[in-house]
């Protein structure tokens, strides 16, 4: 794990794109960077599988991504991932940690869970719908937990 740089974009958005529905774009990593939000990328043999995005301000921080390419999931790189940014958060003087999930991802959830987060609440038609044709939005789950 290290720290994204703009050269790695291509890579992110690879990943991003092969692990997402409906991933986020070139503009936004792009924003992430230039506004100094922690990001982190996973390599493997020099390629990003993975990475990780959070804001941390106000004794707050928000998980904004946290994306393993398929062919790496299930092997725990999204929970070291997630332990490293809520450890730099802590670092930080953030006390409480906040996301949200698609509340269709019950793997992600599970993990959350396993990591001391706690249902907060549940945003309505939160996210893009996976499938535009069918343009029904998708609820997201809202968790937090105490650093």
């Amino acid at each position: 794990l290290r720290a994204m740089a703009e050269s790695d974009l291509p890579g992110v958005l690879r990943v991003e794109r092969a692990a997402y529905p409906v991933p986020w774009s070139e503009g936004i990593f792009r924003d992430c960077l230039r506004v100094r939000y922690c990001c982190l990328v996973a390599e493997r043999l020099d390629l990003p599988i993975g990475h990780g995005v959070m804001s941390v301000a106000a004794g707050e921080c928000h998980i904004l991504n946290l994306c393993i390419h398929p062919d790496h999931q299930g092997r725990g790189l999204g929970r070291k991932l997630l332990r490293r940014l809520l450890a730099l958060a802590r670092q930080a003087e953030a006390d409480t940690a906040f996301l949200e999930v698609r509340a269709s991802n019950r793997t992600a959830i599970g993990l959350y869970r396993s990591e001391g987060f706690d249902e907060i609440g549940l945003r309505k038609a939160y996210y893009p719908a996976i499938d535009p044709k069918d343009g029904r939005r998708e609820d997201a789950v809202a968790m937090a937990r105490a650093l």
